[in-house]
């Protein structure tokens, strides 16, 4: 009996997670921003060096690694994170987990969109989620072609959301991927939807990223230091250009 021969997964792994509301119908003046972030991730950097040092850290913090990292929650601080009602503890925190995404080794791939004036020049009938995937798979394509990996499949792994919005996601990622995009060739990914309280440190970093980048879009003369540890991991073009590249913002 012949064996199935196993499928041929590249030698990336791919987190995504969002920052803002995609809808265009109702908008928080504060933060008229939705962000989508791809981090890609060399999977044996990923789990021999980035995987041990993040649980080290939640050990360090909380005593176990079963704590799961949100942004948001880091920085009200909510749950597990009102520790850093403390601010020696806080501050140290901070140091620690700015250091760790500092010296990680991955890349970023994101889409930003200002809902106000896209809103403006576009209408609200755009699904802003389809907007950006498309956009960040584009980019992705270049990545993976440019380090030899179009013939193996790399996953791309995004938080659920919900039945219905799952589901869309899904059709719209399998449809830029089987036709709608700019190659003329199948794009060689695959949608994993992940439930949100997984314990998965590429999805934890991943939701560190996004929010920096909107706030960077929105205020770009406010000081941002998470912004500018995270500039560093931008693809770019051959002029070193972020825009276009790692980064591209709409409209």
């Amino acid at each position: 009996m012949t064996k199935p021969v196993p499928q041929c997964f590249s030698d990336y792994v791919v987190y995504v997670d969002e920052s803002g509301d995609h809808g265009l119908k109702s908008m928080d003046k504060t933060y008229p921003m939705f962000v989508l972030a791809f981090c890609i991730f060399n999977k044996q950097q990923y789990t021999s060096v980035i995987t041990p040092k993040l649980q080290e850290f939640k050990f360090r913090y909380f005593g176990h690694d079963m704590v799961v990292l949100h942004e948001h929650e880091i920085r009200k601080p909510k749950g597990p994170f009102t520790i850093l009602f403390d601010p020696v503890i806080r501050q140290r925190f901070m140091d620690d987990l700015t250091t760790i995404i500092a010296d990680a080794d991955f890349k970023i791939v994101a889409t930003s969109i200002r809902k106000d004036e896209f809103a403006k020049k576009n209408g609200d009938s755009d699904h802003l989620y389809n907007v950006a995937v498309r956009s960040c798979l584009k980019r992705l394509y270049r990545f993976v072609d440019e380090h030899g990996q179009t013939r193996c499949i790399t996953n791309v792994i995004f938080e659920q959301r919900g039945k219905q919005e799952d589901n869309e996601l899904e059709l719209e990622f399998r449809r830029v991927c089987d036709e709608e995009n700019p190659t003329g060739v199948p794009l060689p990914f695959s949608i994993v939807l992940a439930n949100k309280q997984i314990n998965s440190c590429g999805l934890q970093l991943a939701d560190l990223v996004a929010r920096p980048i909107g706030r960077k879009q929105l205020n770009p003369e406010q000081d941002n230091r998470a912004y500018d540890v995270l500039e560093t991991k931008f693809l770019r073009n051959t002029e070193g250009e972020i825009g276009g590249a790692g980064l591209e913002s709409y409209p």
